[in-house]
């Protein structure tokens, strides 16, 4: 078993049920309530607020029955030259899908991803259990406050405005533990925060590649690890594939974020990446032989 598999890292606590770090990686489906996704799944784009509600209940139930362990629900897409979405547009979005995705799935944690301090009162109202924070790092940990009060997990994610670094590996440690730093201070427990390296936030391709390179290093915040590179562009720009092709080089860097000890994947294609994130666990961390406990109705069971 891999160093990276450590089994006594302790739980990340969610809707009273723990999350133990180092057995597994947990799923994370992405739910776009947005018309300008990167990824072109966006609910919003030519439907009506009804419409999107049930879209998103459809598609969070098909991500849950997928393997999915965390739905995250997010108003505001954050591809490069989006259309910025104030607080009052943010929350029409998603307080609705939240509330019905949270009464058709009452055991399912659900986060919110925003920036907004308003939006995240209100997504946590709605029955949202996690923040998922992308300006964590540039904003200074703002929402931390939002997540003490509530004793919600806080994901911190890394950006920078400008893709300038020296070593990058090191830059978004230390950002993240200076972001780690300042939502202990505002009153998070370190357990229940989780950080994110922020891939395709403020960062060359080349520079990406290199923190994938690196995320082992990420262990050393003491916070659980987050890792979402769901067909986005630096795929793209290696493998020279459109978005819609992205799939195979997604299941890539699934498998090696499982190998450098990520606690959580955030995907758009849940049961392709439940398969390659059980099949890495199963090399990296052991405990295959329960694996047919875990693994969805509808996906082929291990051979003994």
């Amino acid at each position: 078993m891999s160093d990276a598999a450590a089994t006594d890292r302790g739980s990340l606590v969610v809707r009273g049920r723990a999350l133990p770090l180092g057995q597994r990686t947990y799923i994370m489906g992405i739910v776009n309530v947005t018309p300008d996704s990167f990824s072109g799944d966006g609910l919003l784009a030519g439907s009506t607020d009804g419409q999107a509600i049930a879209a998103a209940v459809a598609q969070a139930e098909r991500m849950v029955a997928a393997g999915a362990d965390i739905l995250d629900v997010g108003g505001e897409s954050t591809r490069p030259g989006h259309e910025p979405v104030d607080a009052d547009a943010e929350l029409v979005r998603v307080v609705g899908v939240i509330a019905a995705i949270r009464a058709a799935l009452p055991g399912t944690p659900i986060s919110v991803d925003t920036s907004k301090p308003a939006v995240a009162e209100a997504g946590l109202a709605a029955g949202a259990d996690i923040l998922n924070d992308v300006a964590a790092v540039t904003a200074d940990a703002a929402l931390a406050p939002v997540a003490a009060a509530h004793d919600a997990p806080y994901i911190l994610m890394h950006s920078r405005a400008e893709p300038v670094y020296d070593d990058p590996v090191v830059e978004v440690v230390d950002d993240l533990r200076r972001a780690v730093a300042i939502a202990t201070a505002a009153g998070c427990e370190r357990a229940s925060l989780i950080v994110d390296p922020g891939i395709g936030f403020g960062k060359t391709a080349e520079q990406n590649l290199l923190i994938l390179g690196g995320l082992a290093a990420l262990r050393d915040l003491g916070a659980a690890v987050l890792l979402g590179t769901s067909r986005k562009s630096t795929i793209g720009k290696v493998l020279s594939l459109p978005v819609d092709e992205r799939m195979e080089g997604t299941l890539a860097t699934t498998a090696l974020g499982v190998a450098a000890g990520v606690d959580i994947i955030r995907v758009h294609d849940v049961a392709e990446n439940v398969r390659a994130a059980r099949m890495a666990d199963a090399i990296i961390r052991g405990g295959w032989q329960d694996a047919e406990e875990r693994v969805p109705d509808g996906t082929r069971r291990c051979e003994r």
